[in-house]
């Protein structure tokens, strides 16, 4: 295993939002400046095309144009890391080897949905997009959107070979966490997925975190960050308690995507609404994601 990775790749990774215009279609324009948002936050990179960024709602060519428009505005500045899992491989193979054309760092992908696959076919799923490029490739565990669970027999088949880095472990149990970085050996990354639990990822081995709340505070995961990284437990974990509850509020609307998004517009980020069935948000969300927009743009600044 290449030693390198851990250093390359650990850190904060902003699981990156859609962005389209009035009419629902990609906008490559409003994507450039949502990924030049993050820049200077602090983050390690972005997550692009998973589940905060609708794609496995999108076409491939849409899918596409998004990493390409990410790629001309921040390659260099920030690490990408690509979400390349389709239902179909044959799809996945070519997003793979899109995303090595256009120079990402990394690919990750999920299982194939909506068929109840076996281990075997899982596994043979992933390594044909492992096999189709030079990049590194990072599993993405989600049972409960996926309805497939990553076992560690399968994870330490695949963690034998150079180019499987690490997984994001998006599950909720911080012990299979801490099992799959046990499995995978001290040079295999871990990345942390459930935002609410990120110093309990953190402290039972993870490397850093992919997330999508992180998007509209990504100073306060990247602040987490550095306080677990003091050894500030205390501290770190009063300023995950304020996280949780700004989680809370995000989780009391009728689409989490739509609120972030929303609120990045009264930053004068504008990445349109959410592709349906997602819904968006209604005129009677207004006030109340204003303020509570105020309130986590108060809690950066306390933080600074």
């Amino acid at each position: 295993m290449n030693k390198n990775w851990i250093s390359k790749f650990a850190g904060v990774y902003v699981a990156m939002y859609s962005a389209y215009d009035e009419q629902g279609n990609v906008d490559s324009d409003r994507v450039r400046r949502l990924a030049r948002h993050y820049v200077g936050t602090g983050v390690k990179g972005l997550y692009v095309g998973g589940s905060s960024g609708e794609g496995m709602l999108q076409t491939e060519a849409e899918r596409r144009q998004v990493l390409e428009a990410v790629m001309a505005e921040v390659k260099g500045e920030l690490t990408v890391i690509v979400h390349v899992g389709a239902n179909a491989t044959r799809e996945s193979e070519a997003l793979c080897r899109h995303a090595e054309e256009v120079g990402a760092d990394a690919v990750s992908a999920v299982p194939s949905i909506y068929y109840r696959l076996s281990e075997r076919a899982v596994e043979t799923h992933w390594q044909r997009m492992i096999d189709s490029t030079n990049l590194p490739f990072i599993i993405y565990n989600i049972p409960q959107t996926t309805g497939f669970s990553l076992t560690p027999a399968l994870l330490g088949r695949m963690a034998r070979q150079e180019r499987v880095i690490g997984v994001k472990m998006s599950g909720e149990s911080t012990f299979e966490l801490q099992q799959f970085k046990a499995t995978g050996g001290e040079n295999f990354l871990v990345f942390n997925g459930p935002d609410e639990q990120y110093l309990a990822g953190r402290i039972m081995g993870a490397d850093g975190g992919i997330g999508g709340t992180y998007g509209v505070m990504p100073e306060l995961f990247v602040k987490l960050d550095r306080l677990f990284m003091q050894g500030e437990l205390a501290e770190a974990q009063a300023l995950q308690f304020k996280i949780n509850g700004i989680i809370k509020r995000l989780l009391g609307y009728p689409s989490l995507y739509g609120a972030c998004k929303h609120m990045l517009g009264l930053r004068g980020v504008e990445t349109g609404s959410p592709r349906m069935p997602l819904l968006p948000i209604e005129p009677e969300h207004a006030e109340s994601l204003a303020a509570l927009n105020r309130d986590i743009l108060d809690l950066i600044a306390a933080g600074k």
